[in-house]
Parts: C-alpha cells; structure tokens; sequence
C-alpha cells in the first residue's frame, strides 16, 4: 500500500474505532467481543482500502463491513453455545444525583438487556435506526436489502423489543 493511502487508513481507523467499537457493543451487547467485531471490521477494511478510500463515504462503508461482520459472528456455532447470566457490578458516578443515576442506569441496563433478545437483523436495524441516526436508505444501504424491508424490520423489532422489556420489568418487579 502506498504512503499515503497507509496515513489515510490510520487517520480514519483512529476517527472511527470508538465509534465502531460502540455500534459493534450495541449489536452484541459485550464489549471484548465489540472489540473483537471493531478490529476484524479495521483489518478488512485496511484489505479493501485502496478501493475504499476515495468513496464519499467511508463510515457508511465501514458500518456495513462491522454488520457483516457481526451477522458472520452470529452465525459461528461456538458464538452460539456461550451462556451469558452473571452480573455485571453497576458503576457509580459520584457527580451525578444518587437517585436520578439509579433510574437512568435501571433504564439503560434495561434496554441493553432487552435488545439482545431482540433477532440479530431486527436489532441490527434498531441500533443503526435509532442508537447511529440514520435513516432508512442508509441502513438498507448497509444491511443490502430494500427500504421496505428496513421499515418491516424497525416495526417488529419494535414489538419485541417492547415485549422483552415488558418481560424483564415483570421479572424484576418478580423478584424484588
């Protein structure tokens, strides 16, 4: 690879690995394994580089290569053996209100855990959608498939998303 498409690789790898680190985190919902999606997601692009580096794009480019790569990930037998029921230890912030951090921590730990229980498509289109901003012809766009079928795949993964977190508010009022 030339000089200077090696610089522009390491000026967007370093823009861009939080970034894609955080949406790799979203569709999986474990942050080793975000970081595993991110670097494998880097690598490949590094590959396709020299194709990719005049495009208008190269986010967009780069969130397609990280689903992709997800959704191959999914797919791998080992991936879907691993048992995930330990608890993670909440994090305090000392700065912020005791009660208001309790209720927004209890809110996003509850969206977390019911977005993985969301089908791996449907939660890849509600992360793009909604936690990335990006409206429907970029996320067919990334996903390679129509408009249609992005607002299909928004609406049901909705619905599910709703019920699991009516699922989980039930087993917490449950077992409290």
């Amino acid at each position: 690879m030339r000089e200077a498409d090696e610089q522009g690789f390491r000026d967007f790898a370093v823009r861009q690995a939080g970034v894609l680190r955080r949406t790799a985190y979203l569709f999986c919902g474990d942050w080793h394994t975000a970081e595993d999606l991110m670097q494998a997601s880097l690598l490949k692009l590094y590959q396709a580089w020299h194709r990719v580096h005049w495009r208008e794009n190269a986010n967009a480019y780069a969130r397609k290569v990280l689903l992709r790569t997800w959704l191959d990930e999914k797919r791998r037998p080992w991936r879907r053996a691993e048992q995930r029921d330990g608890e993670l230890p909440d994090v305090a912030d000392a700065s912020a209100d005791p009660e208001l951090a309790s209720r927004q921590l209890w809110a996003r730990e509850l969206v977390r855990a019911a977005l993985l229980e969301v089908p791996p498509r449907q939660r890849a289109v509600l992360v793009l959608r909604y936690f990335e901003d990006l409206p429907v012809n970029e996320v067919a766009l990334a996903m390679g498939c129509t408009e249609g079928t992005v607002k299909s795949q928004t609406a049901r993964g909705l619905v599910a998303l709703r019920a699991a977190v009516e699922r989980l508010e039930a087993g917490t009022v449950v077992a409290s």
